[in-house]
């Protein structure tokens, strides 16, 4: 339970990129905020998979009688393999073809800031408005590795806690005090739920704790959660268009509780080798790959195609103008229309990872724990 590949996590972070996509190319067009779902079941599988390795990690080095510091900086190295080359590349490319407004933005680019600048300016960032949860999970990296790797054993779980009182804690003094509902959505301290509830998952697992087991191991935390998640959903929905205190406070906790439902039904199946259709689904072959290449598909959909930036003078916009055309029917246009636009960018995430994430991530062996 403490290690170990579950390829059917991979095949969630498909559904968690699926989720974004048609919601960003559809104009957020969606009965419900899908993007938003997807993005905060990429934060808690974060947590989850994060705290898993630095607790494997922490043991480790305890049995072997070292520092944590040489996790802590084996951590770090793999994650610059991992994460770095791919999204600095692309800022690179972007700021030579001068794609507004990363010359502009250029400093909150670099430095994994955007969104701390959204959070401040109030207002988004054009084409490079996505990188925002990068940004996030970066800072996200630059306090929780210290957390789990020095604090003691029996603190763990009650940091884990406080990350996600505190986090809906902030959330709600944001609304009280009128701020834009950006400000609260885009901030790391207020995602700290979605982090910590896949955090403590991963804490309860790695213990043994066997009631938290045999509870995610039913149906009953996937059917709780998803109908608290639809009654928050319609409940938003009641105050009319536009954010609201559900919205800004409530939905990110309940995003993240059906998040971790489904990731420690898929977790707790591995562990006892029990197979349902959930898993055989997400352990498919081409959801798994397209989960392996999801980082390079999240980074690069914007610039295939944005619902509010791209101009229509663009060849994509033309192509989609012109099956727009021929495919009357609403509904029909739309599936064609993300069918298109998924298949671009597949092939361009593929070619980036065969080309480039893969081979450099063959240096990560060279900095194991």
């Amino acid at each position: 339970m403490k290690k170990g590949y579950i390829p059917a996590l991979d095949g969630l972070r498909f559904l968690a990129v699926a989720l974004v996509l048609v919601d960003h190319w559809s104009g957020d067009a969606m009965p419900f905020q899908a993007s938003y779902l997807g993005v905060c079941l990429f934060f808690v599988l974060s947590g989850f998979l994060i705290t898993r390795i630095l607790l494997n990690a922490k043991h480790r080095d305890e049995e072997l009688e070292r520092n944590h510091r040489f996790s802590l900086k084996q951590f770090y190295i793999r994650r610059t393999i991992r994460i770095f080359p791919v999204y600095y590349l692309t800022i690179g490319i972007l700021y030579v073809v001068n794609i507004e407004p990363v010359r502009d933005k250029i400093f909150w680019l670099l430095t994994y800031n955007t969104n701390n600048y959204i959070a401040i300016y109030e207002r988004w960032l054009g084409s490079v408005d996505h990188l925002w949860s990068l940004a996030v999970e970066e800072q996200f990296y630059l306090f929780f590795p210290f957390l789990i790797l020095f604090l003691s054993w029996k603190n763990l779980s009650k940091v884990l806690y406080l990350c996600i009182f505190l986090s809906v804690g902030l959330r709600l003094f944001f609304y009280l005090r009128g701020d834009e509902w950006v400000r609260p959505y885009v901030l790391v301290f207020t995602c700290l739920d979605a982090f910590g509830i896949g955090g403590l998952f991963a804490y309860y697992v790695w213990k043994g704790e066997q009631k938290v087991i045999e509870f995610f191991a039913g149906w009953l935390p996937i059917c709780l959660s998803l109908v608290a998640y639809i009654i928050i959903v319609f409940w938003s929905k009641s105050y009319g268009e536009g954010h609201n205190f559900v919205t800004d406070v409530l939905l990110r906790l309940f995003e993240s509780l059906l998040s971790i439902s489904i990731i420690g039904k898929l977790v707790v199946n591995e562990y006892q080798k029990a197979a349902n259709w959930l898993t055989r689904l997400l352990s498919s072959a081409v959801l798994v790959y397209i989960g392996k290449i999801s980082y390079g598909i999240y980074i690069y959909h914007n610039f295939v195609y944005n619902f509010y930036h791209t101009p229509d003078s663009s060849f994509i916009s033309r192509v989609l103008n012109r099956m727009q055309s021929i495919v009357s029917a609403p509904g029909l246009f739309q599936i064609a229309k993300i069918c298109l636009l998924s298949a671009i960018t597949i092939i361009l995430a593929s070619l980036s990872w065969f080309l480039i994430e893969k081979p450099i991530n063959k240096f990560k062996e060279r900095f194991g724990y």
